[in-house]
């Protein structure tokens, strides 16, 4: 984990009403503004395994989920979801 900059902005893709300590994912732009700036990733159930991509290969992940490439990946996790939350809970 040496060559993981230690003075990362870490943001968390959680829900804005989330609670709780997760696990969540956690993602970190590092220096630099072209397509090869590093982009780490990693869980905040074991924050010392991060992953390393590019910014090019992030975005590209970004767009494809946008447009739905990944749908397949979750399909009944939301039906499944629905059936667990509270009646006033998020999901309702």
């Amino acid at each position: 984990m040496s060559d993981i900059p230690p003075d990362l902005t870490w943001e968390r893709a959680a829900p804005p009403d989330a609670t709780g300590p997760g696990p969540w994912i956690e993602i970190a732009f590092g220096a630099g503004d072209d397509g090869e700036a590093p982009v780490y990733i990693r869980e905040t159930s074991d924050p010392d395994n991060v992953v390393t991509t590019n910014r090019r290969k992030w975005d590209a992940f970004v767009l494809g989920v946008q447009a739905g490439e990944f749908d397949h990946f979750v399909e009944g996790v939301q039906d499944e979801a629905d059936t667990t939350a509270p009646e006033n809970g998020p999901h309702a």
